[in-house]
């Protein structure tokens, strides 16, 4: 089967299409063959290898010293069930799903095994209403805006700001905020801003206009995607029991925002564990009924992979980047 393989950290010029073994499933597991997957911010960070120094040890020893123990990334996917283990009952031959790979990653590809219930990542049967493409844009960014705002307990009435969100966790944070019933504030680069009201945000910021943390303005959830703005800030700017998801913060953003909460209700997260086959089967419950819709700027065939990423890691996207794989 063809798959890119990152043959070492670095610029985009790493990824190579090369012909690798399709895999063979286990028991407990399906064969996918893949329609689509995504390129990530995620992706393009893990490929590049340039983590904060207090996470660069451990992630380098779990995913490889010299170069990715997994050389095959990605995180999402949609595809059909080509064969699936004796002791699968889940999912026949045939079944359309679309899947988050968790730090198995493995989407550049062909062909993926995954196992009926896994331990991280997820999989599920995909919306009737999508395509593959749009379904592949669905569990990572979905499963893991989906993850914090449950953190974050949004709800009726509630004023969510989500900063930068018009990438691929902020496109569906805002849009799962508003199914929540929250207020939701948007704040992105000028491009994207018409993008984010029509996918329901109320309130848009041109963040290169306005410095939202200068606004007498509180809110309950702050959603920061981006960690471009001083955490202490964003703190104080949360009501009394309002809470800061960070998605991706360094570490001295991580003890800003302790350091600025501490004394008070005001609460911090910034871990998730990554979205659940329950999970996805939730977010395909809202995409079939029209409350839910992935974005995608642009596609690219599997043998434009370093292009693809290229554009990626441009932060220009709006919402997710596709890559057709068959």
């Amino acid at each position: 089967m063809r798959a890119v393989v990152c043959t070492d950290y670095g610029p985009p010029d790493v990824l190579r299409l090369r012909d690798v073994p399709r895999p063979v499933p286990k028991d407990n597991e399906v064969l996918v063959r893949i329609r689509a997957t995504t390129v990530s911010a995620a992706d393009c960070e893990l490929r590049r290898f340039d983590f904060a120094p207090w996470i660069w040890v451990p992630i380098r020893l779990a995913f490889g010293i010299r170069r990715p123990r997994q050389p095959v990334l990605g995180q999402e996917l949609a595809g059909d069930v080509e064969t699936v283990g004796k002791d699968v009952r889940s999912f026949g031959k045939g079944d359309r799903v679309f899947a988050a790979t968790g730090i198995g990653l493995g989407a550049y590809a062909e062909y993926i095994c995954l196992r009926e219930n896994p331990q991280t990542g997820a999989i599920a049967t995909m919306p009737a209403n999508l395509s593959y493409e749009e379904a592949a844009a669905v569990p990572y960014g979905g499963g893991e805006a989906l993850e914090f705002l449950r953190k974050g307990n949004v709800r009726s009435g509630q004023r969510v700001l989500v900063n930068g969100a018009g990438g691929s966790f902020g496109t569906f944070a805002v849009q799962l905020a508003k199914v929540l019933g929250a207020h939701v504030t948007a704040v992105d680069s000028a491009p994207k801003l018409e993008m984010l009201r029509a996918i329901g945000a109320d309130r848009v910021i041109d963040y290169s206009q306005e410095d939202f943390t200068d606004s007498p303005e509180t809110y309950d959830v702050i959603f920061d995607v981006v960690r471009n703005t001083p955490s202490g800030r964003m703190v104080r700017l949360l009501t009394e029991n309002g809470w800061l998801l960070m998605a991706n913060p360094g570490f001295l953003q991580i003890v800003r925002a302790r350091w600025a909460s501490r004394g008070s209700k005001k609460r911090v997260s910034f871990a998730a564990s990554g979205p659940t086959s329950e999970d996805l089967a939730y977010l395909r419950g809202l995409v079939e009924a029209g409350r839910l819709h992935p974005v995608i700027d642009r596609r690219f065939p599997l043998e434009q992979m370093v292009e693809a990423h290229r554009y990626a890691e441009t932060g220009q996207k709006l919402g997710n980047v596709v890559v057709v794989v068959a």
